[in-house]
């Protein structure tokens, strides 16, 4: 036994060959190459992950045993066992920005073995957080790329997936939930539910995601969990509820009380890593009592056994209220809260413990892929290692060795050195390399089974393509991408070289929201985001990892030109310059057209009959209508929700060619448009703005100023948040005012919310703008 206990309580590096050593001399599977007297227990670095009760120490080398063993589990990459598919979790963790996920990643990475020390998301101690692994994210202390990790807790396998909060960013969330199982949602316990919470839980919803809710910051001042779960109930409109109570709040905050064990948790040792179980301190029953019966309430309303209980007055057992909690979470019908604060260790193995207990196993999702070979018909996939491969690549990256591809495995086995087919082109690829990804480390895999997530190297493919054994022509649904909302100019500093178009080119391959474009007129290179900070973080790694310094335009707003009346047209094009000449007559109307739920808002409709117009024209005449949106005759931006119906027209036996109806066509719609009361539209961004309640009326002054509308406000005890609508083009430079007003305080998040309209003045002003550029260039 002493033994065993100086094994792990030794606080020194523990050596791949001290691992070999031990096993050798615990195990015996090999002929130690020393006498077991010899090995040097300092060298033999363990640190304990679960606390041994003493009064289940009968047979204690054993138990001391299994929690080493379980240490080396999960800090090696191990293939899930087959038939073992129940055990595994693919989970992301999803919030608001500065809710505390990467803290909480980084302790669940410890909890698990997976590290073996903390270290803090600024990297203050010139390490940070083993998920922000990028440079500019330890520097920022804001994650920016989503990253993958692979753990073990007790006999359940994680894949973990840790995602950025700000908006900005809202595509590595986006890719992440697609491909997941569950989720956890921190929340933090003094700000509650914020913009970008709502914006996680609509992703979530949009892939039918389960999750579980963790109250972060219980030590903060303000931290009340309890209006933090009433948000969830009306901002989310879901049932929440929650598992536990907390035992103090801000600086008192002592551990938690479980509802369903019925015991007092609270988190000692270094770093936390000993639980502690002891009866329910009395000032806490009558709170404790309250909230459990609260629980069953509302699993009352989500699930029908609970129902039949709470109808018949019955009181459910630990076990029933544990078993409803998993079917109603699964269902997506209820929330279960857990509270904890990840910088202080308290309550992060009991949320490792719902998300095993109450988050499903890949095999009990619904999969859908769609059948090519049978008029895309929906087919529902078995997440059984028998049946033949499907994979969906869901995010690349350029790494050491070439193109990295992120794989989820949804049925079948992926064999490293096998073959497989991408369904997009048909082009059959050998698996050179397999591994799995534990943030920028690779551990190198020979197969992986269904439901798990990996990566391969030297594929060269697209985020979004589906991948088979080439026995099934399956694609998997795409992913939701929104449109960039915000353009900067981009020219490099001095000569260019050929990695700035290597970096723009990797970067746009990488990231669907991210898109670059040359102005045909001022022939600039384009940059277009969903933020300013967006944009900032690709100019700052193209400085970086490209060593190319770049210099920016000023931001060019995502204007779109609109219609709102419907207007004829009936135009002819003519033109003779000896021999064959050009000639197309076009007759109908344009009108405005709604978005329609492919998202599609722009519509040509052929309405010619007796053949006036020949049917070869009739694509010539749709392809100068879509070159004429393209561009506004305003202000030169894109053309939004038009519908163009060609009703009639006239061809010329020897002059009517693709290219006269084209041009016809396109000086048609620009005839109609103009007549068409056209509008300019421009984005209108949601802010959400938190700061000092002292600051709150220069704030609010603020954001009036910049023509916002107040639409929600709410108070508490020291900072007040506001939701406001305001035009992108306002919000240029906000972020250094709240600074100013709030004296560093205050901090603000915005996401495209829609387009609208702008003022007859500014719609003047902007065309009065454009029209002056035109003639500069002319000059």
């Amino acid at each position: 036994m002493a033994v065993f206990r100086s094994f792990i309580n030794a606080q020194t590096a523990f050596t791949a060959q001290a691992r070999r050593a031990f096993s050798t001399a615990m195990y015996g599977k090999a002929a130690p190459a020393t006498p077991k007297s010899t090995i040097n227990q300092e060298m033999l670095y363990l640190q304990p992950r679960w606390n041994v009760q003493r009064e289940h120490t009968q047979g204690a080398g054993k138990v001391l045993v299994g929690m080493i063993q379980k240490r080396w589990n999960s800090a090696a990459a191990q293939p899930v066992q087959t038939g073992q598919i129940e055990k595994l979790r693919n989970i992301g963790i999803s919030a608001h920005i500065d809710s505390g996920k990467t803290t909480l990643t980084e302790r669940v990475l410890f909890y698990t073995g997976r590290i073996n020390q903390i270290h803090e998301v600024r990297g203050k101690d010139n390490v940070g957080a083993k998920m922000d692994s990028m440079e500019l994210e330890r520097e920022k202390g804001i994650t920016i790329q989503s990253a993958a990790t692979y753990a073990s807790w007790k006999d359940y396998n994680f894949n973990i997936i840790d995602t950025p909060g700000h908006v900005d960013f809202t595509i590595e969330v986006e890719r992440a939930l697609r491909v997941l199982d569950g989720a956890v949602l921190v929340l933090c316990a003094v700000s509650g539910v914020q913009s970008q919470t709502i914006t996680v839980d609509r992703q979530m919803k949009r892939y039918n995601v389960p999750r579980i809710c963790f109250i972060n910051k219980m030590d903060r001042a303000g931290a009340n969990p309890w209006k933090v779960v009433e948000a969830l109930r009306t901002k989310l409109k879901m049932h929440a509820a929650a598992l536990q109570i907390p035992m103090g709040a801000e600086d008192n905050f002592k551990g938690v009380i479980d509802l369903l064990k019925w015991k007092a948790l609270t988190f000692e040792g270094v770093d936390g890593v000993n639980i502690v179980e002891s009866d329910i301190p009395e000032e806490f029953m009558e709170l404790a009592n309250a909230k459990r019966a609260e629980l069953f309430e509302h699993l009352a309303e989500v699930d029908e056994a609970m129902s039949d209980m709470f109808i018949m007055e019955e009181n459910p057992t630990s076990e029933q209220l544990s078993e409803a909690i998993r079917r109603a979470t699964i269902a997506r019908k209820f929330i279960p809260v857990m509270m904890g604060s990840a910088i202080k260790n308290k309550g992060i193995q009991p949320l490792l413990d719902a998300v095993c207990g109450y988050l499903p196993s890949p095999n009990e999702v619904t999969n859908i892929a769609l059948d090519v070979k049978n008029e895309e018909a929906k087919v529902e996939l078995s997440s059984s290692d028998k049946d033949p491969f499907v994979g969906l690549a869901f995010k690349l990256e350029e790494g050491r060795f070439g193109q990295l591809t992120y794989l989820r495995v949804y049925q079948g086995m992926l064999r490293r050195g096998g073959f497989i087919t991408n369904v997009k082109n048909d082009k059959k690829i050998k698996v050179p390399r397999l591994v799995r990804m534990h943030a920028d480390e690779l551990e190198d895999v020979d197969e992986i089974g269904p439901g798990e997530i990996c990566a391969m190297f030297g594929v060269d493919c697209s985020s979004g393509d589906t991948f088979t054994d080439g026995s099934l022509q399956y694609t998997m649904t795409s992913m939701f991408v929104p449109n960039p909302v915000i353009s900067l100019s981009l020219k490099p500093k001095g000569k260019e070289t050929p990695n700035f178009s290597k970096a723009l080119n990797r970067f746009q391959k990488e990231d669907p929201t991210f898109k670059v474009h040359v102005d045909s007129e001022t022939k600039e290179t384009i940059i277009s985001g969903m933020g300013e900070l967006h944009l900032e973080i690709y100019v700052e790694r193209m400085r970086r990892e490209y060593n190319v310094d770049c210099v920016t335009g000023k931001p060019q707003v995502a204007f779109r030109e609109a219609i709102q009346d419907s207007a004829k047209f009936n135009y002819t094009h003519k033109k003779q310059s000896g021999g064959a000449g050009q000639y197309g007559r076009v007759q109908g109307f344009i009108e405005p057209a709604e978005m329609n739920e492919d998202g599609v808002d722009s519509f040509f409709e052929n309405r010619v009959v007796g053949g006036n117009i020949p049917t070869n024209f009739i694509p010539a005449c749709e392809k100068g209508f879509k070159e004429g949106m393209q561009k506004g005759f305003l202000i030169g931006h894109p053309i939004t929700g038009v519908r163009m119906v060609l009703e009639d027209g006239a061809a010329h036996a020897v002059d009517s060619s693709e290219l006269a109806f084209k041009i016809a066509t396109l000086n048609a719609f620009k005839e109609a448009y103009l007549k068409s009361n056209p509008v300019i539209m421009e984005p209108i961004m949601k802010v959400d703005v938190t700061a000092p309640i002292e600051f709150q009326g220069t704030v609010i002054g603020g954001i009036n100023k910049r023509k916002g509308t107040i639409v929600d406000t709410e108070s508490g005890e020291d900072y007040f948040s506001a939701v406001a609508e305001v035009s992108l083009n306002a919000m240029f430079g906000y972020a250094s005012e709240i600074r100013g007003q709030s004296q560093g305080k205050g901090e603000f998040s915005m996401e495209y919310l829609r387009h609208q309209k702008v003022q007859p003045q500014e719609q003047a002003e902007l065309i009065k703008a454009h029209q002056k550029k035109l003639k500069d260039e002319q000059k």
